[in-house]
This record gives structure tokens, C-alpha cells and sequence, in this order.
């Protein structure tokens, strides 16, 4: 059996360190090591032939990464290793996920100001990272997680999606509140989705987890998608959002690109970004 391992990118920013604190719980249910990755961002060739103090800034940032692993793995009592490397900040993060065949990234998307994992980078981490990814914004989160908020559309990527929420649900005896979003009156669509929610919420219950399934009207000109989502999880205090980042055809187009971008930047909520099946390569003892 492959040892589950959860990456966490670290700038030292507080937000980062918020990732890294969040990063615990999940390590602790699925047995896995943590480690943690800082970036040197990219240098050009000419810059390094004026900057001779960048060995001396490895090997600073290496002891600081050490030593902060061995701080948070006395707190949590968890492993935690570090790694370092140098270059595109996104890219690398891929690259070392791939390497190290993580099972999980958690990262920060906001910090203080000059925090490297704001933007783009995480976008494109959750665009192209070979596992799941959870993003963390806020600065307050419940430990634990006891509700996750599962958008739901007419795809037939449903089946696979709601699969994976239950396993990740069955981790953390969870409730799963499934949630369908309309801006359409008529009256066929709204049929199949009810009885599509019907059907998913006794499929849910089937496993053993309890399951809450609610359609929300609204109006495009009042109100987005994503922020209907966001409402709708911060009104029944979830602890996750759990999103597919893959396309999703059947209504609009519900959450990908500028839909999925809009949660993971607006959500004070931690966001998880799951491809299809991308939960089945987690080991359970």
C-alpha cells in the first residue's frame, strides 16, 4: 500500500500557515504525511550571475521550512517532511505533486499582501494538479468537518461526484446538503431536477449519511451561481464546498472556469476541487 501523503505549498504567510493548520484533521483520518513545499520563484540566468547570496537564501529558507516542521509536528503529532525548489511558483507545485504521487494538496489562496499563492497560481494549481485540491481563504474554520455543501446539476458526472462526497463524508461521519441552483421557471427542468435530488439524497442515505437536498430559485440579474453557493453553505455554517473542476454541460455550464474561480476567490469556506474518480486513490487501513 502507497503511503497517503497531503502536499501543503508554505510562503510563511499567516494564510499559508492557516492551510497547514487545516491540513491536520484530514492527515489524522486518512493516515497520511504531510510535507511541506516552499518555492523559490524563478530566477533568469542573468539575474544569478549578479545574485550570489541565492545558495545562502536556500539554505535559509531550508532551515526556517525545517524548523517550522518540526514546531507543527510536535504540535499535531503528526510526520511532516519538507521540500524545496526553485521556480514557477504553480508549475512547481504540479511537478513535485506528481513526483511525490501526493493524495491531497491544501493550500492557502489568500494572505497578507506579497502572499505568492494569491490569483492565479492556486487557479491554475486546481486546474492541473493530478489530486484533489483544497483551497482555504478564510481566516476562522471550525475544526473537524461535520457539513459539506455538494452543488449539484443534470451532468452525468453526478453519479461519480456524489460517490466521492460520500467517501470523503464516510471520513468524517459528515452530513452532505446537496443543492441545485435554477435560474430557469420551466417547468420540465425543474421536474427532473427534483426527482434527480430525490434520487441522489436516497443514494446518499443508503450509505449511512445523513443528507439535506434543497433546490434555490434565483434570478440572473440579482445574483450569481457561485454566490448562491457561497450564501447558501455560510447560512448553514459548512465546513467544505466540495466542486468537480471538470466541464459540466447539461445547465449553463454550472461551475467550471469562471464559476469554479468565483468560489475558490469569494468562498471563506474551504473549497474542495475533486476530478472525476480522483478520491478512489486514497489508501483506508
Amino acid at each position: 500500500m502507497k503511503t497517503n501523503k497531503i502536499l501543503v505549498p508554505i510562503d510563511f504567510s499567516d494564510q499559508s500557515l492557516i492551510a497547514l493548520s487545516q491540513s491536520y484533521n484530514l492527515a489524522k483520518k486518512i493516515d497520511a504525511e504531510i510535507i511541506l513545499l516552499y518555492v523559490i520563484e524563478e530566477v533568469t540566468p542573468m539575474i544569478k550571475r549578479f545574485y550570489k547570496e541565492l545558495e545562502g537564501i536556500h539554505d535559509a529558507v531550508l532551515s526556517n521550512l525545517k524548523n517550522l516542521a518540526e514546531e507543527k509536528s510536535k504540535e499535531s503529532g503528526l510526520k511532516i517532511d519538507v521540500e524545496i525548489t526553485e521556480g514557477k511558483i504553480y508549475s512547481k507545485i504540479i511537478e513535485v505533486a506528481k513526483k511525490l504521487d501526493v493524495t491531497f494538496i491544501i493550500m492557502g489562496t489568500r494572505g497578507r499582501e506579497g502572499s505568492k499563492f494569491i490569483g492565479s497560481n492556486a487557479n491554475k494549481v486546481v486546474k492541473t494538479a493530478p489530486c484533489p485540491v483544497i483551497t482555504i481563504k478564510g481566516k476562522m474554520h471550525n475544526q473537524g468537518c461535520e457539513r459539506i455543501v455538494l452543488p449539484l446539476d443534470l451532468t452525468k458526472e453526478t453519479r461519480d461526484k456524489v460517490d466521492q462526497a460520500i467517501m470523503f463524508a464516510k471520513l468524517f461521519k459528515a452530513e452532505i446538503y446537496i443543492i441545485s441552483i435554477l435560474l430557469t421557471g420551466k417547468e420540465d427542468v425543474v421536474n427532473k431536477l427534483k426527482d434527480q435530488l430525490v434520487i441522489v439524497r436516497q443514494h446518499i442515505e443508503r450509505e449511512n449519511v445523513q443528507c439535506t437536498a434543497e433546490i434555490i430559485k434565483i434570478l440572473k440579474s440579482e445574483e450569481s451561481l457561485s454566490n448562491a453557493v457561497i450564501k447558501y453553505a455560510e447560512k448553514i455554517n459548512a465546513d467544505l464546498i466540495m466542486i468537480m473542476t471538470q466541464q459540466e454541460n447539461e445547465i449553463k455550464q454550472l461551475f467550471i472556469g469562471s464559476k469554479a474561480k468565483e468560489i475558490i476567490k469569494n468562498s471563506e469556506i474551504p473549497v474542495l476541487s475533486i476530478k472525476p474518480l480522483s478520491l478512489n486513490r486514497i489508501e483506508i487501513s
